[in-house]
């Protein structure tokens, strides 16, 4: 047997709402569910409308239909059928009506969950209908009007704008909204529209938390808010009353509002079941924040009570609540505890009974804790006592209870009913602290106060710590320290009747802003262009200090034009050389190990402005003035524009005539001009720091009107033809004083007025009596204003002057075809029309003429506008039209036309799905780069190319997740593109591109680096190790850290060639031993630090010469003695530890001597590689190196040298790692045996 649960679960289909009776499904059977649910329609009167679903499911699920409003038990009328060919449920609802325009539901059910969906049905009413109109005028009079069935209150949406999406689902349910897709796409819009209010005042808001209670009589809730006002009135509503707040915490004002920083709390206090609502916070009248406080009904049955522990022993504390609650709050003075390695929160199967079980209790963890449940709250008392007990009360505690806690009650048992007795086991505890001391936190040379609370007012107590001034009111016991300083941080202790309590005041030094330096700071400074400017603030706190001063959020770093000057208590910034565009707010950040402090001021650096904008805006152009309007500056340089300066050239002359200095505003009216001369202006705009660039504007006339519309044929008769047309959209600058119409015969080519030239036509509609009987006519019209008679209209169709024919009312047949090619999703419409087929009645003639011509008309489901496809009649009975939407609805109809005018359209009894082919996404360009290198500062843009269908979902990730607001993704039929403005070093990493769409998904990848030329290594120093090298070392550039691709390349230069040729590249350290050093010449050396991007500036070492010492030759005989000059082999240099990137060049070096000269060989995991070519060995006066040209993983391993010689042997052996494998540490070892 199974219990029902009711868990509710999502669809992959939008708008379809899953429930599962039983928690876990049996192996192979599902829930019931919607691959296509059902659209909705938009359907004229009196046709057929249909509904289609396809479900699955394990059992197969039965479908069903309702509606919302009314019944649906007439089966003529709602027709619900199966097709098992193509697993479709269809409802059709033939002739439909007003009164079927209706919200439907679909579910499907099996016995193991169901599934439900919505959709619309609306009804497009042809005619006037009395009896709906008698029941509109009944139902007027004096009703109030009910709400309709998926309304939703503004309150629930002001819920919604500030909810978190996952509570989206739950808010739905509890407030009764079922068309889910709708209420997302209305909310979107709101937020829209709410973001664009909240920016009039608000510059940022974050971490909104919802409301909670957070001690035994007090909830609250919080956010961070920025405003641009800090003046702006904030205003507090609880169910759409504004309800008053204090800011002062002491006070005893119900609500509260406190702020730190941008930090807003909102606190109710003294809470009680009136207090649950909707609560939400308004700025200057615009909302902010909403959030729901609900109040659950519950109880304590039993509540905690106090409980006493050995040391080192576990507490226990325990309640039972009224109603099941998933959990409750637990806290220790009015601090939440949460699960850990000390508390342990359990709560019982039927979500009753309550426990917080304290391990290894320490006299420390003694006070008061609470145990929370909606507005109801309950405190006991834990008393941790000392190892050395009498006996006697340590045998009745554990006569009770293994371990201490809910005062020996069994609340599972049947002893639950005996809660509190335990008391009387236990001796009388006398005084004790009703509310115990609290650690906290003071800053030196501000106040700080320590405060508990006896039970007896009569009690005295002692304070340890160096007694301060004690304060004593009743049984409340206060030590204030006035200034506090460093030394009065430490443990304090207070005792009482043998009780006591302790707490520790910690002092903290962060770093602060002396109140006036901090106003003067963050008055904006206004330089000149080119000029400098100087920011300091003192500061108190205690040292080490971390300064860093940022300008628009981007740090600032030391160099030619930028200084930052750190001294005791004060920090200093200079930056020269400043342009207009370092304009901005600077700001400081302090911080040491307590805290950080930050101060902002803005910089305004003064200049010229820059060119006026166009477009330029004809006011007026008439034959004797011209009025134009254009932009002001983008930048007017932090100064209001004064004047602007202009200059007019007649089009066709080199001559420019001034015109002079007119007022700041945007605007002039020039009336000397002649008329049907054209002009251009030159625009200046003038500050008091000087005048900006010019502003050439284009052409301007004094303008004839422009073309209108080209006339249409209303009406055409033997004797008269009736025109309209529409006025052109350029009347030249003033107003039209009428139409000239001309009329032209067909084969001619003069044109001719239909009326007097002095009478020109005054409406947008002429009757042409001028004509004769069965010419053929086309006309023409131009506008006419105060310059005169404007360019005519291109010319309107030929026209017969004779009587008009019939219309053509009937297309006999329709079919339509649909054809799929690729991506483009047309329909082909085929027409038969055959009049021969048609009965007449032998008494009347036919009524209709043949047709001339055919429109095709389409409509989407969801409109109610018909769209002409042909602009131009077609003569063909057929027609593609392309351009559909994938997976839309439209209706089509047919209408024919003939010079009698158009006949009743055709259409078909039922709807046309674009269905497009399924094509798997596929990237159509084969050269797409894997990897790209981009200079830090320059815009770089990335383009795929690919096919799907239907159109898939396009998804950019940057190492793994989605790319920042910063990147630009746009998104266009058959491709995608990221663009990155301005590419910083941050942007470097692996963008990849997932298009999915339900046929399957491609992805692709590529690294796109951002770096720049690399800034040069630091000083350079030559050393010589061993006879006859020298070692070259140098201090790493700036950019190593940040480029991991960054090498180093370096240059020699001997006095001899007096030319620099490269003795190494491609280090990847910072140091190199150069042989070959000759005594007696000048060497210098310059390092390159290199990357993708380039190469740096090099860095030269000072000149190095070993002198050749030449003394003179003394020719003294010796005692003739026998010298052995013979050694064993011995390293003077050993082999250093090597890690490489793979793909690069690893070199190894080593200094061996000995006498008779040692053999040396190199080994490799112990095998000889003197022999393998795949390494280049030399050895040159007893340096030894190795070179391995392109390091793999194969190369990883071991490599020893051996030094044999008659007389001994000696080894030396070394490590090599390829990056990318795990590093192990690897020391070198430096053996030598003698024979």
């Amino acid at each position: 047997m199974w219990i029902l649960l009711g868990i509710k679960r999502r669809s992959k289909v939008p708008g379809v709402i899953i429930t599962q009776y039983i928690e876990e499904l049996p192996e192979g059977k599902t829930t019931p569910d919607f691959t296509r649910k059902p659209i909705a329609l938009t359907i004229q009167e009196g046709k057929l409308a249909i509904f289609k679903a396809i479900v699955i499911g394990d059992p197969q699920p039965t479908v069903t239909w309702k509606r919302a409003n009314g019944e649906m038990n007439d089966p003529e009328k709602f027709q619900n059928k199966y097709d098992p060919t193509s697993n479709e449920h269809t409802l059709e609802i033939p002739k439909v009506t007003s009164d079927e325009a209706d919200t439907y539901k679909c579910y499907a059910f099996n016995e193991y969950g169901k599934a439900v969906c919505t959709v619309v049905l609306n009804i497009i009413e042809v005619g006037f209908k009395k009896s709906k109109e008698m029941k509109k005028a009944e139902g007027f009079a004096g009703k109030k009007e009910e709400k309709r069935e998926g309304d939703i209150d503004d309150a629930v949406w002001d819920l919604l704008l500030s909810a978190d999406k996952k509570d989206y689902e739950q808010i739905c349910i509890e407030h009764g909204i079922t068309d889910f897709r709708g209420m997302l796409k209305k909310l979107i819009e709101m937020k829209k529209e709410r973001e664009e209010e909240q920016a009039q005042f608000v510059k940022q808001i974050t971490n909104l938390k919802p409301i909670e209670v957070k001690s035994e009589d007090a909830a609250s809730f919080e956010l961070d808010m920025e405003l641009k006002d800090p003046n702006s009135r904030i205003f507090l509503y609880k169910d759409g009353v504004m309800i008053p707040y204090t800011k002062e915490a002491e006070s005893e004002m119900k609500h509260c509002l406190k702020q730190v920083g941008k930090k807003y709390m909102f606190t109710v206090k003294n809470l009680s079941p009136d207090d649950a609502g909707i609560y939400q916070v308004d700025v200057e009248g615009v909302n902010i924040f909403s959030t729901d406080f609900k109040i659950p009904p519950v109880e304590f049955v039993v509540k905690i009570q106090e409980v006493k522990a050995e040391e080192r022993q576990d507490a226990v504390f325990e309640c039972v609540t009224s109603l099941p609650m998933n959990q409750i709050v637990w806290t220790l003075k009015n601090s939440p505890l949460s699960n850990s390695d000390k508390y342990e929160i359990t709560v019982s199967e039927d979500k009753l009974i309550h426990r917080l079980k304290i391990i290894d209790c320490m006299p420390v963890d003694a006070g008061i804790y609470a145990a929370l449940a909606g507005i109801k709250s309950c405190s006991a008392w834990l008393i941790v006592e000392g190892r050395f007990q009498t006996l006697e009360r340590i045998e009745l505690l554990r006569l009770h209870s293994n371990s201490a806690g809910g005062g020996g009650i069994d609340l599972l048992g049947e002893g639950a009913d005996a809660g509190g007795d335990m008391s009387k086991f236990l001796a009388d505890p006398g005084v004790h602290f009703s509310a115990g001391l609290e650690d906290c936190k003071a800053i030196v040379g501000e106040a700080a106060e320590l405060v508990c609370k006896l039970s007896s007012q009569d009690c005295k107590g002692v304070w340890y710590k160096d007694g301060k001034e004690v304060h004593k009111d009743g049984a409340t016991h206060k030590l204030k320290i006035h200034k506090v300083t460093e030394e009065f941080s430490g443990k304090y202790k207070f005792e009482a009747d043998g009780r006591k309590t302790e707490a520790v005041i910690a002092v903290e030094d962060p770093p602060r802003f002396d109140s006036k330096e901090l106003e003067e700071f963050a008055a904006p400074t206004v330089i000149k262009n080119n000029q400098k400017a100087t920011f300091k603030i003192p500061f108190i706190g205690r040292e080490p200090v971390k300064i860093q001063w940022y300008k628009d959020g981007e740090e600032l770093v030391p160099d030619t034009n930028c200084k930052i000057e750190i001294s005791e208590g004060q920090s200093r910034l200079l930056m020269t050389k400043l342009q207009r565009k370092d304009t901005g707010e600077i700001k400081v950040k302090i911080k040491n190990e307590f805290g950080t402090v930050e101060a902002v001021t803005n910089l305004v650096v003064l200049d010229k402005p820059t060119p006026p904008l166009g477009p330029l805006e004809i006011v007026e152009a008439s034959s004797n003035c011209v009025e134009i309007k254009w932009r002001p500056p983008k930048d007017d340089g932090g100064c209001p524009i004064a004047h602007y300066f202009l200059e007019r050239n007649q089009v066709g002359r080199n001559t420019w005539k001034k015109i002079g200095q007119i007022p700041g505003e945007a605007h002039y009216k020039d009336t000397d001009v002649d008329h049907g001369r054209r002009y251009c202006y030159r625009i200046r705009a003038e500050t008091p720091e000087g005048i900006s660039e010019l502003y050439e504007t284009e052409d301007v006339q004094a303008a004839y009107p422009g073309p209108p519309s080209a006339p249409k044929v209303v009406s055409a008769f033997k004797d008269c033809i009736t025109l309209t047309w529409t006025p052109p959209t350029n009347t030249g600058g003033t107003n039209l004083l009428g139409y000239n119409v001309e009329k032209r015969k067909k084969g001619s080519n003069l044109w001719g007025l239909v009326h007097p030239p002095e009478e020109p036509v005054k409406t947008k509609k002429y009757d042409c009596k001028d004509v004769i009987e069965g010419m053929e006519y086309e006309f023409r019209v131009a506008a006419i204003n105060i310059s005169g008679a404007g360019e005519p209209s291109t010319p309107s169709e030929f026209v017969f002057a004779r009587d008009p024919k019939k219309k053509n009312k009937f297309i006999l047949k329709l079919y339509i075809t649909i054809l799929i090619l690729s991506l483009n999703y047309y329909f082909f419409v085929a027409v038969n029309n055959m009049l021969n087929h048609h009965n007449f009645s032998p008494l009347e003639p036919p009524v209709q003429d043949e047709a001339k011509g055919y429109f095709v008309e389409i409509r989407p489901a969801e409109s109610t506008e018909w769209d002409r496809c042909n602009t131009n009649a077609i003569i063909m009975t057929s027609f593609t039209v392309k351009g559909m939407k994938s997976m839309a609805m439209y209706w089509v109809r047919v209408v024919a036309f003939n010079e009698g005018g158009l006949g009743e359209p055709q259409e078909l009894d039922n709807y046309i799905l674009a269905m497009p082919p399924p094509v798997r996404p596929k990237f159509t360009d084969s050269k797409m780069k894997s990897f790209m290198v981009v200079r830090a500062g320059n815009s770089t843009r990335f383009n795929v190319n690919f096919v799907a269908s239907p159109w898939p979902d396009v998804i950019w990730l940057k190492d793994g997740v989605p790319v920042s607001k910063r990147v630009t993704v746009s998104n266009a039929e058959g491709g995608s593109q990221i663009l990155i403005p301005s590419a910083e070093r941050s942007d470097s990493g692996i963008y990849t591109i997932i298009v999915k769409n339900i046929v399957g998904q491609e992805t692709f990848s590529t690294e796109i680096r951002v770096t720049d030329e690399p800034k040069p290594p630091g000083p350079v120093d030559l050393d010589e190790n061993v006879p006859g090298t020298v070692t070259v070392t140098w201090t790493a550039s700036p950019d190593e850290k940040r480029d991991d691709r960054l090498h180093y390349m370096v240059m020699k230069r001997d006095s001899s060639k007096r030319t620099w040729h490269t003795v190494a590249d491609r280090i990847f350290n910072n140091k190199f031993t150069a042989c070959n050093i000759m005594p007696g010449r000048e060497y210098q050396f310059r390092v390159y630090a290199k990357n993708d991007m380039g190469q740096s500036a090099p860095s030269e070492s000072q000149k190095w010469l070993i002198t050749e010492k030449k003394e003179k030759f003394t020719l003294v005989l010796p005692e003739s003695k026998t010298c052995n000059l013979e050694r064993p082999p011995k390293f003077l240099v050993p082999l250093k530890l090597h890690t490489a990137p793979e793909g690069y060049e690893c070199y190894m070096s080593c200094a061996v001597k000995g006498n008779p000269t040692p053999h040396v060989t190199w080994y490799r995991n112990n095998v000889s590689i003197n022999t393998n070519t795949n390494y280049h060995i030399t050895n040159t006066c007893g340096v030894c190196s190795m070179l391995i040209l392109m390091v793999g993983p194969k190369d990883t391993g071991e490599y020893k040298v051996v030094a044999e010689s008659p007389l001994g042997r000696a080894e030396c052996s070394t490590k090599l790692t390829v990056r990318g494998e795990n590093f192990k540490p690897y020391c070198w070892t430096h053996k030598a045996q003698k024979l």
